[in-house]
C-alpha cells in the first residue's frame, strides 16, 4: 500500500502532524502507525480493584496508544522556551511560541474550552522564591485536565478517523530507504511513503536507537532525571497552585552545586504508576473535575545526570535504579519523609498513623537503599528550601515514592526542518530528544506538517 505520508506514533507530535496534513490537504493520503490501542480500549489493569500493581502489560496502556503517554496525565500544556525541549534551538523562539499557541487554540476547539490557562508572569511568588535561593522559571500553563484531556483527544480522533488510516496495534519494526522515498515494515506487511514522520515517544526510546542505528543516523546521548514524586495535604501548597498552578522551581545545591527541580506539579491529584520497556515507575494525575479532586498535591523532584565518556547510557543508568526499586519494593516504594531523616525503613502502620493518606498503595520501604547518595542528598536538600517557601513541605508525614524517572531519547542529528539525513524522514516529538514535554511535542508535529505541505 502506497502513501503520501506514513506517521510512526499517535502521540501528540503524530496526533497534530496528521491534524494539520489532514486539514490543510484534504486529497493527501495520510496513515498512522501505532503500536498501542484505541482510547477507548485504554485500560489498565491496575484500576481494577483486584489488580494491586503492574502486571507488565504486553502493551502498556498507560503509555502507548492513540493520544501517547500524554492520554492519562494531567493535560498541562506549557508555553515557554524554559523548559520542555530544544525546539526553539531549531525553528526559532518567536515561532516556537506561535506554535504551542497554536496548538492550545486548537486544544480549546476541540473541547478544552473553558480551562484556565495560568502564568508565572509578573507573580510575586518569583521575589519570594528568589529570597529562598530558588528559581521559578517563566511559563503560561494550560491545565486541561487528565478528564478534559481525554475528550479533547476523542473529538480530535473523531476527527481525524474520517481523514487518515490508522493502524493500531500494528508495531513498526523497520524503516527501509528506497528510491521513492520509504518503506515501512510491519511484522506482517509493507508499506510505502514519499515522506515518513516519526513519532514514537519516550516509551520507543529502544526502537528510535535501533532505526538509527540501521539507517545510519548521528546521535548523542541526552540526560536523565532521577528522583522521587512527592505528595503531601494540597493545602500546604494552595497558595502557590491557586496562582500558578504549575511553578517550575529549581534549586541548587550546596553540597553538589546539583540542580533539583520540581517537575509535574498535581493539585489535588493522585499519584500512579507508569511502565517504561517493562519498568515500573511512578508519575502523577490531577483533574479538572473537582469531584475527581483530592486532598493531596503531589509533584516530582528531580535530579539531571548527563554521562560522558567512557559511560555514555544515561537511560541506562536511570533504568538500573528503577529496577533496584522494583526488586526491593515489588514496584513502586513509598516512605514517610521522618522515616527517611531517621534512617529506617516506613511500615504500613507508621503510614496508616500519619496525616498523609496515600493515593497509590504502594510498598513501604527505605528509599537510602535505592537512590545514589547524591541524588538523594539533593532531593533532601530541596525539600527544606521548599519548606520555607510552602512550610510543612519539610513535615515527617510528607510521602515519597520512588523512583521517579524521566527518561529522555538519545539526540538525533537533525537540520533545522527536524530532517535527518535522509530527506524526507522527519524525527519529531520526545523520541527525537529534542522536546519532552506534550506542548513541544505538537509543536514540532505543526511545523514539520507545514514543511511538507510546502
Amino acid at each position: 500500500m502506497k502513501y503520501d505520508v506514513i506517521i510512526i506514533g499517535a502521540g501528540p507530535g503524530g496526533i497534530f502532524s496528521a491534524y494539520e496534513l489532514a486539514k490543510n490537504d484534504p486529497k493527501m493520503k495520510i496513515a498512522v502507525f501505532e503500536a498501542g490501542n484505541t482510547l477507548s480500549k485504554r485500560k489498565c489493569p491496575i484500576d481494577n480493584d483486584e489488580v494491586k500493581g503492574c502486571i507488565n502489560c504486553k502493551n502498556c496502556s498507560i503509555m502507548s496508544g492513540f493520544g501517547g503517554a500524554g492520554a492519562f496525565s494531567d493535560g498541562k500544556y506549557n508555553i515557554t522556551n524554559d523548559f520542555g525541549g530544544t525546539l526553539h534551538e531549531y525553528i526559532g523562539k518567536q515561532k516556537a511560541l506561535d506554535l504551542m499557541h497554536y496548538v492550545d487554540e486548537i486544544n480549546l476547539s476541540f473541547g478544552g474550552e473553558g480551562t484556565k490557562l495560568y502564568s508565572t508572569a509578573d507573580s510575586n511568588f518569583k521575589k519570594i522564591c528568589e529570597q529562598n535561593h530558588l528559581k521559578l522559571l517563566d511559563a503560561s500553563v494550560r491545565h486541561l485536565g487528565t478528564d478534559v484531556n481525554r475528550i479533547v483527544l476523542e473529538n480530535l480522533y473523531n476527527y481525524l478517523a474520517e481523514r487518515v488510516d490508522f493502524f493500531f496495534l500494528t508495531p513498526v519494526t523497520h524503516i527501509e530507504k528506497d528510491k521513492n522515498g520509504f518503506r515501512v515494515l510491519t511484522e506482517n506487511d509493507s508499506y510505502e511513503c514519499e515522506k515518513c514522520i516519526v513519532s514514537v515517544g519516550r516509551s520507543g526510546s529502544k526502537w528510535m536507537e535501533q532505526i538509527c542505528g540501521e539507517l545510519d543516523i548521528p546521535t548523542k546521548s541526552n540526560r536523565v532525571d532521577i528522583g522521587v514524586r512527592v505528595e503531601l495535604p494540597a493545602s500546604l501548597f494552595s497558595h502557590i497552585t491557586d496562582e500558578l498552578y504549575e511553578s517550575k522551581i529549581v534549586y541548587r545545591t550546596e553540597k553538589f552545586e546539583d540542580n533539583v527541580r520540581t517537575f509535574c506539579m498535581n493539585p489535588h491529584g493522585c499519584v500512579v504508576t507508569e511502565n517504561t520497556n517493562g519498568i515500573v515507575t511512578v508519575n502523577g494525575h490531577s483533574y479538572n473535575d473537582p469531584a475527581l479532586q483530592t486532598e493531596n498535591t503531589n509533584f516530582a523532584l528531580l535530579v539531571s545526570k548527563h554521562f560522558t565518556d567512557p559511560f555514555k547510557d544515561s537511560n541506562g543508568y536511570g533504568e538500573s535504579i528503577a529496577r533496584l526499586s522494583n526488586m526491593l519494593g515489588g514496584g513502586v516504594m513509598v516512605q514517610r519523609f521522618g522515616d527517611l531523616m531517621r534512617g529506617r525503613r516506613s511500615t504500613e502502620k507508621r503510614i496508616e498513623e500519619g496525616f498523609v493518606t496515600p493515593t497509590l498503595q504502594a510498598e513501604p520501604g527505605d528509599l537510602s537503599l535505592v537512590l545514589p547518595k547524591r541524588i538523594l542528598d539533593g532531593v533532601i536538600e530541596m525539600i527544606y528550601a521548599l519548606d520555607k517557601i510552602a512550610p510543612g513541605t519539610a513535615n515527617d508525614d510528607t510521602l515519597l515514592y520512588g523512583v521517579e524517572v524521566k527518561f529522555y531519547n538519545m539526540e538525533v542529528e537533525l537540520d533545522d526542518d527536524l530532517e535527518t539525513k535522509h530527506k524526507g524522514l522527519y524525527i519529531i516529538g520526545d523520541g527525537s530528544g529534542v522536546t519532552h514535554s506534550l506542548s513541544h511535542a505538537s509543536a514540532s508535529g505543526v511545523y514539520v506538517a507545514r514543511k511538507i505541505l510546502k
